[in-house]
């Protein structure tokens, strides 16, 4: 099991956001679109399949990224909403840390 911190989930979003894009500019079409062919199998896998790897790669680690941001920050929310008490939530800078598999 990884510990990753908020800054860690962040980074590697911004890097598979960046190889996403490549490749959408590269082939035109969105990366939803790509990933629904490829995982249909759908794609010719000759001479783009080091490309079709790493799209899929990419789209593979911005969606774990984004559940764990997802999953750090509605449970950061959770502890702030108990803390208030009904109250003003107070939000203050941190750095959470979340262990993934």
């Amino acid at each position: 099991m990884t510990t990753l911190s908020l800054s860690d989930i962040l980074d590697d979003i911004q890097v598979a956001e960046q190889g996403l894009r490549k490749f959408e500019r590269r082939y035109w079409i969105s990366s939803d679109h790509f990933i629904e062919l490829y995982s249909q199998g759908l794609l010719d896998d000759g001479e783009n399949l080091e490309d079709f790897s790493q799209w899929s790669g990419y789209y593979k680690l911005r969606k774990k990224r984004l559940a764990a941001l997802d999953k750090i920050s509605s449970d950061r929310v959770t502890i702030l909403r108990r803390k208030s008490s009904g109250e003003t939530v107070h939000l203050l800078p941190a750095e959470p840390m979340i262990q993934v598999g």
